[in-house]
């Protein structure tokens, strides 16, 4: 997986990435907000409620 940066775009993550949470593990300090742990089994998309990241789940 990409380190993404907290951002409007779209983060594809795999099944292997979850429990998946905001701000994931790869992303560096300067731009970390609260761990928030989000839904993204049920439907296949999850946006983070604190920087808008959008994740998409790929399998």
């Amino acid at each position: 997986m990409v380190a993404p940066t907290p951002d409007k775009e779209e983060h594809v993550v795999s099944r292997a990435d979850l429990p998946l949470s905001c701000p994931t593990p790869e992303m560096t300090l300067w731009n970390a907000h609260p761990r928030v742990f989000l839904p993204i089994e049920r439907t296949g998309k999850a946006v983070c409620p604190y920087c808008s990241t959008c994740y998409v789940l790929k399998d």
